[in-house]
């Protein structure tokens, strides 16, 4: 995963999608997201579960814990290793999801630019991506998305792909309680096939974060 992607509904639908009867605090907005091209290190809506109940915030795209200070804070991690890795053992227990209209991958075609793709659900229902991250409202927050190789033709875009989860096992994913070792295997066994995705060819407008608009996910002619 690349490390771009889009949110562009707003968040009642992202929190329609889950079904849940639960009243949420909404720290958002009503308003459509709008966004087209969401880049690392800014805020991104994600939804979660606290002690007052189910939640939407906005919080920054990428965590380090805070002795790793001689790295970039990562945006990705990887589900091989990240329940029993050191990196993100304190953050492994707070889990949310980020929901995404879709996400954008750059394949190189030997040319002097990489060509992106857009990818998303077939069904176009927004994708549920398992999270995990630190959410106590300071300058530390953050969170990483769970990233695991990727299937079938989704190979030929990129080697990695968010870990997408249907909307039973989302809510289940951000429910109180659930033991480490069922949050593990969740991420490493259920999450959606290649076969729910569709990919095609954008044009290159998207590679500057500054673009914006609904006319970065149109296929290229």
């Amino acid at each position: 995963m690349c490390g771009r992607l889009t949110q562009y509904r707003g968040i009642h639908d992202f929190v329609d999608t889950l079904s849940m009867p639960n009243v949420w605090r909404n720290n958002v907005g009503d308003q459509p997201l709008s966004r087209y091209n969401v880049a690392p290190t800014t805020s991104v809506a994600v939804l979660r579960m606290d002690i007052t109940g189910p939640r939407a915030d906005l919080v920054r795209w990428g965590w380090r814990p805070h002795w790793a200070t001689d790295r970039a804070a990562p945006i990705n991690a990887r589900v091989e290793k990240v329940a029993h890795g050191p990196f993100f053992r304190a953050i492994w227990p707070h889990r949310a999801i980020t929901p995404v209209d879709g996400w954008y991958e750059w394949v190189d075609g030997g040319g002097s630019k990489k060509q992106p793709y857009y990818i998303r659900r077939r069904d176009g229902r927004p994708a549920l991506c398992a999270t995990i991250g630190q959410f106590e409202g300071t300058d530390h927050d953050g969170f990483v998305i769970i990233t695991a190789d990727a299937q079938g033709g989704l190979v030929d875009v990129h080697d990695r792909r968010p870990v997408v989860l249907s909307p039973d096992l989302a809510v289940e994913w951000i429910a109180a309680g659930m033991p480490s070792e069922h949050a593990e295997q969740m991420v490493l066994n259920l999450g959606e096939p290649a076969e729910a995705f569709e990919w095609y060819r954008v044009g290159t407008a998207v590679g500057n974060v500054r673009n914006q608009g609904p006319e970065l996910i149109l296929p290229a002619q």
